[in-house]
């Protein structure tokens, strides 16, 4: 059962200032595919676009970003955003979303790619920012788009070259999705993560997983490939079952704003269960952000929301926690400090 303690506000009790910037006159939001249940995360985020502004039950959603929290004991690390996808009625750029996570004890996040564009989004962003590290792949369901064009095989190259990028430090987010694509379509889905897998694996990389009502066919493919130097269940969707699995496997479980969501027992228990050297911290911002403004703008300022809920269901002490998230993302993708001249990783 979530607590009804609601998480402790700043003392302004408002918005980073980067968030509460006037919004351009004439612009506003296009389509696109935004969730926000216990599960969910983005269909595919390409470079530039803009969470809609209705939920999947059709209500409008309130556009105003969250207060800022009151910083955590120690900084952790945002495992997973989306900073080219933009929703609320501001824009915000890579430095300015990185500042304000940085206030409330977010030291960095990994920036990840769902598609071309937003894949070269993501190592344009690395040039700009020491705080990021990245993740590059083909969405599951744009896969299936991909494919159904004949151009899979020309993505997948082309994420190839932008994954040689020494700060691009995982493969994702790559998995099987059969809530926007049915199981008898999804061929593709199963070909290009498999060929993820692939990539992963040679290049000594991690590998990011998107898994939505697919754990066992996600499962199976894992067990049927080579693996990779480190698996990581981004948005942690499944149950205790998954999570005992993932603890004798060695597989990361990334929990996001879902797991304080009213409907997300299952994921509170599998948080209970998880081994304490395999928990990840992340935003899968703009989507899932946490209770109490869950349907709200997400960003990384809002993990400490996350890493208090976290703590609470784990009955773990606040500071040990996040040392502990800091040190298994560390581990997972190496340290945010600039690689030196003549070296890869």
């Amino acid at each position: 059962m979530v607590s009804s303690s609601a998480p402790r506000p700043s003392a302004t009790d408002q918005a980073p200032p980067e968030y509460r910037a006037v919004p351009t006159a004439g612009t506003g939001p296009v389509d696109s595919d935004g969730e926000d249940s216990a599960g969910e995360d983005s269909a595919g985020a390409g470079a530039g676009r803009r969470r809609r502004s209705t939920g999947e039950n059709g209500r409008s959603r309130r556009l105003t970003y969250p207060p800022a929290p009151e910083p955590l004991p120690l900084p952790v690390l945002d495992n997973h955003t989306h900073l080219d996808f933009h929703d609320g009625l501001v824009e915000v750029g890579v430095a300015a979303a990185l500042d304000a996570a940085e206030r409330v004890g977010v030291a960095g996040a990994v920036q990840v790619g769902c598609d071309l564009a937003s894949s070269r989004f993501t190592v344009a962003a690395l040039e700009q920012d020491p705080r990021l590290l990245g993740a590059v792949a083909i969405h599951p369901n744009d896969a299936v788009r991909y494919a159904g064009r004949g151009e899979l095989d020309t993505a997948l190259a082309e994420i190839e070259a932008l994954a040689g990028h020494p700060r691009v430090r995982a493969i994702g987010e790559t998995g099987l999705d059969y809530f926007r694509t049915r199981r008898e379509d999804a061929a593709p889905q199963h070909a290009s993560f498999r060929r993820h897998l692939d990539l992963a694996c040679r290049l000594g990389k991690a590998l990011q997983i998107h898994d939505r009502d697919a754990h066992d066919d996600v499962v199976a493919i894992l067990r049927e490939e080579p693996e990779p130097p480190a698996v990581v269940f981004h948005s942690f969707s499944g149950d205790g079952e998954l999570a005992r699995l993932c603890n004798e496997r060695g597989w990361y479980m990334s929990f996001s704003g879902t797991v304080s969501f009213g409907n997300a027992d299952p994921q509170r228990e599998a948080l209970r269960i998880a081994r304490r050297d395999l928990v990840l911290v992340e935003t899968d911002a703009p989507f899932l952000t946490p209770h109490p403004h869950r349907g709200r703008p997400n960003a990384s300022y809002l993990i400490p929301v996350t890493v208090r809920s976290m703590a609470e269901t784990r009955g773990a002490d606040l500071a040990e926690l996040c040392a502990d998230l800091r040190a298994n993302t560390e581990r997972v993708y190496g340290s945010w400090q600039p690689v030196p001249v003549g070296r890869t990783t």
